[in-house]
């Protein structure tokens, strides 16, 4: 047993194995009927106002999911929010462009189109070339994306997912034509971009609960319920240690010092 771990974080372990259970049993509850209630989010309410004003004006949607391969979970959580845009587009006939610059993100995007369309009960209206692959290049890619903003002019633009320093150039690009932008990512250096030149901008873990929010689905609700409870821990972990310490110097007082010795080797990394 002593080679399956380093036993000098055995309390990361324990900790590990709480929050595990945590949220397990929160997806338990949820697909039991217990399901939790989700503040609404703007950007996802407006995806159906965003959509509307691309028909109206006879114009498309395009959908960028981040700039990342598949392994990249905000990736992932981008292409399930494209499955339910790609619903609402094949109910409300509106052209849909998704722009890839990995295959294997391009496949899944495709999957997820032709999934959302057959759903939708408009197979027949799914084009493949929908989603192109574009370049593995970042700038090759900005490049060619921002000139098809500026000749197709799309009414909306999505920008979900990881992005890098090209987050800013997609972005102006579509508010130069007025398009309206609905963004997120969990990149922190590109949110001031897109919170500058989008219309609304899913900010960090937001973008993860959008794909929860849209799709209902008990299981990713109730991941949501368990990683708020497990922050709510390590928040309370946090508050009581810091009024423990606090009180140990102001007071001095050997069960309250012991106390705070004791749990201060149990948060640290190296265990007791």
């Amino acid at each position: 047993m002593a080679g399956w771990f380093e036993q000098a974080n055995w309390n990361l372990a324990l900790f590990t194995l709480i929050l595990g259970g945590v949220l397990l049993a929160s997806i338990r509850a949820a697909l039991r009927g217990r399901v939790p209630r989700v503040r609404v989010l703007p950007g996802v309410a407006a995806m159906a106002e965003a959509v509307g004003r691309a028909v109206e004006m006879g114009r498309p949607v395009f959908f960028v999911p981040g700039t990342r391969d598949l392994d990249n979970v905000q990736t992932v959580a981008g292409l399930a929010v494209l499955g339910e845009l790609a619903a609402l587009t094949a109910r409300l006939e509106c052209r849909l462009e998704v722009l890839t610059d990995r295959s294997l993100v391009m496949a899944a995007a495709r999957e997820a189109g032709r999934a959302a369309y057959l759903a939708a009960g408009r197979p027949e209206t799914w084009r493949d070339d929908s989603v192109s692959y574009v370049s593995d290049d970042q700038f090759g890619f900005v490049a060619r994306v921002d000139g098809l903003i500026a000749r197709e002019r799309p009414a909306t633009c999505f920008w979900l997912g990881a992005f890098s320093a090209e987050s800013l150039l997609l972005a102006e690009a579509g508010s130069q034509i007025g398009a309206i932008q609905i963004a997120g990512t969990a990149e922190r250096s590109q949110l001031p971009f897109f919170i500058a030149a989008c219309d609304y901008t899913l900010i960090g873990e937001e973008l993860f609960a959008a794909s929860a929010c849209l799709t209902g689905d008990p299981a990713l609700l109730g991941t949501l319920r368990g990683q708020d409870l497990g922050k709510a821990v390590a928040g309370g972990a946090l508050l009581l240690g810091s009024l423990l310490a606090t009180a140990a110097a102001l007071t001095h007082w050997p069960f309250i010092v012991k106390l705070q010795s004791a749990l201060q080797r149990l948060f640290s990394a190296g265990g007791p």
